[in-house]
């Protein structure tokens, strides 16, 4: 049986800068949970793919988020070792089950955009 081919690379842009990830109301982990899950949608990445659309996260958090996500049931971490070692992340069909329900609170987020951001501006003055 042949392996099936590697997926594309990701996109460095994948994530608008001012991605409205932190305006999202809930959270699935961390910070970066959403995020990482998003990159593995596409199918099993090394921990150094995942860095590059994660412009801004540092190798102890992204190890971090990893494991949290693996302990939750949503991630599988998976070694090989032919034909050299390598250790890829992918989504277990939990994960997987998770993308539909993240699409719909990004969509939610988009539409709610502006008054996220009142929201969040008017209790930044009053703190």
């Amino acid at each position: 049986m042949s392996e099936p081919p590697p997926p594309q690379p990701l996109d460095p842009e994948m994530f608008d800068p001012v991605c409205p990830s932190p305006l999202v109301p809930f959270r699935i982990g961390d910070k970066w949970a959403t995020l990482v899950l998003r990159c593995l949608e596409g199918g099993p990445r090394r921990f150094s793919e995942l860095k590059v659309p994660l412009r801004g996260i540092t190798a102890k958090s992204l190890t971090q988020s990893l494991r949290g996500l693996e302990r939750d049931g949503f991630v599988v971490r998976e070694e090989h070792g032919t034909p050299e070692r390598r250790v890829t992340y992918a989504l277990t069909p939990l994960g997987r089950g998770l993308l539909g329900p993240l699409d719909a609170a990004c969509e939610w987020t988009r539409a709610h955009w502006d008054e996220l951001i009142d929201a969040q501006e008017a209790g930044l003055s009053q703190g």
